[in-house]
């Protein structure tokens, strides 16, 4: 079951593990503290940067009034409407996500029959890859346990193959490859995702709430 989320932010030393392993995870730029957070160079069709802050203050309506290029997110644990205080008209909330951590063992679960599972490891990154009996991807996720943490991401299954508790196992086999029984267990989830994720023990610690720069002289 999972507790209330708390409004005050997360622990940051926490936070700065899974910005870390995040962008190990997606092969994007090692994280740089600023403003009391830290900026990760995404530099995508869809994304320039982005600012994580474990705390809703006023360094990030600070930050926000600096920024007058497209493309920029600001991502802060705590709920939407905090983060829409501290900043500027003109900025979009984006869909609203969890931080969630885990001490808890989950409970075991086979996959179904006909259903082959893959783990490897490629530059500190752990894959996990459920395929179908009919050859197509069933379900798969991805693990980086770095700087205190063993973070999870993008754990996903497909639509055809929902309901059979894959994302279950994909779960529950990431967990076999943690080398440190100390490192903290910790995602990012969806809403959809939040259920899952709880059901196999997960707390939630906070809100995540993102926007998103306008576009001037649009």
């Amino acid at each position: 079951m999972s507790a209330s989320p708390s409004a005050d932010g997360v622990d940051p030393g926490l936070l700065a593990g899974w910005v870390a392993a995040r962008s190990i995870a997606r092969g994007l730029p090692a994280p740089v503290a600023v403003h009391g957070g830290w900026r990760v160079d995404t530099h995508s069709d869809v994304e320039w940067c982005r600012y994580i802050s474990a705390r809703p203050d006023s360094a990030i309506a600070a930050l926000a009034r600096t920024i007058a290029r497209p493309r920029v997110f600001i991502k802060v644990c705590a709920d939407d409407a905090a983060l829409l205080r501290l900043l500027p008209d003109g900025w979009t909330l984006q869909d609203r996500a969890w931080v969630m951590t885990s001490t808890a063992d989950p409970p075991a679960r086979s996959l179904p029959s006909g259903y082959t599972l893959a783990l490897e490891e490629i530059d500190h990154v752990i894959a996990a890859t459920i395929t179908a009996p009919d050859g197509t991807l069933g379900a798969s996720g991805y693990a980086v346990e770095t700087a205190g943490v063993f973070a999870y991401d993008r754990i996903r299954t497909s639509a055809d193959h929902q309901r059979r508790g894959l994302g279950h196992v994909v779960m529950t086999s990431l967990r076999t490859q943690r080398r440190s029984g100390a490192s903290r267990e910790i995602l990012v989830a969806t809403d959809q995702g939040r259920a899952l994720y709880s059901s196999l023990g997960w707390t939630v610690q906070s809100p995540y709430a993102s926007a998103l720069s306008p576009v001037w002289g649009a």
